[in-house]
């Protein structure tokens, strides 16, 4: 199911980049395949790190620069909860655990959150598009490690 769902969302990177006339480059594609093929939220060095022993003369540059036109694309997310910009090939609403001792992202779905009513007040003139949720916390890794 994983591999079907990558070569899905593949396809559909390849339909954005030829309506948005961005070139389907080897590059591009492995970043964003291997964005895809995890769950733990990679950072772009991360990203480098597995992508670099495909495409040795790949450099950090061009995957911070490719990260950042998928994120433009809306083909990954681009999550700020943490120091470090991380990322996330999953595009559908979802929220996230962060443990605040190790940096672990944990995708979290909850269709109570989901369901939230966004307030009429306060907004300052903001137009909302979307939205998810980040908790903060200790993971069951670190609590056991403190115990």
């Amino acid at each position: 199911m994983q591999e079907t769902w990558i070569q899905a969302r593949l396809k559909q990177f390849e339909n954005v980049c030829r309506q948005k006339g961005v070139p389907v480059t080897m590059q591009r594609r492995a970043i964003l395949e291997a964005v895809l093929q995890r769950d733990d939220h990679p950072t772009a060095e991360h990203i480098y790190e597995t992508v670099r022993q495909r495409i040795p003369q790949l450099s950090r540059t061009t995957v911070y620069r490719v990260l950042d036109a998928l994120a433009e694309l809306g083909l990954v997310r681009r999550l700020h909860h943490t120091g470090t910009a991380r990322f996330d090939g999953n595009m559908i609403r979802h929220h996230h655990l962060v443990c605040t001792q190790c940096g672990t992202i944990l995708d979290m779905e909850d269709e109570a959150l989901d369901q939230l009513s966004l307030p009429d007040q306060g907004l300052q003139g903001f137009a909302i598009d979307d939205f998810s949720i980040y908790f903060t916390g200790t993971c069951p890794d670190c609590r056991k490690q403190k115990e």
